[in-house]
């Protein structure tokens, strides 16, 4: 798995890689109310703002990670916006990319790394 500066964790499966945020951004946020995800099909540019989330306290933009193609969004968390605070880091990812610059993911931080970021 890795993690950006932005608190979103990307997991690698394959060459399609799932993304979400983090458990730390799920807490920071507080209760997520709303979730707005792109379409699959959409082509994407790494840092094009591509999900809207609205909690309690603010809404924030989550931006991609990677140039690619989004394949799958996770129709859960539309319906039901408080599964982000319940799971972040498992069943309640937001979308699935092809990347079409694998090597893109050379950027992130990894675990530790993104543990010392975030102190």
């Amino acid at each position: 798995m890795k993690y950006t500066e932005e608190h979103e964790w990307l997991l690698d499966e394959d060459g399609i890689v799932t993304v979400g945020i983090t458990a730390h951004a799920a807490e920071q946020l507080g209760d997520i109310v709303f979730v707005e995800l792109p379409e699959a099909g959409t082509e994407v540019s790494k840092d094009d703002e591509v999900v809207v989330i609205e909690s309690v306290k603010a809404a924030s933009d989550i931006l991609a990670p990677l140039d690619g193609e989004i394949l799958e969004v996770n129709e859960a968390i539309i319906k039901e916006p408080s599964k982000v605070n319940e799971d972040p880091e498992g069943d309640a990812w937001f979308f699935k990319i092809k990347p079409s610059e694998p090597e893109q993911m050379d950027d992130y931080m990894d675990e530790k790394a993104y543990k010392d970021f975030i102190g």
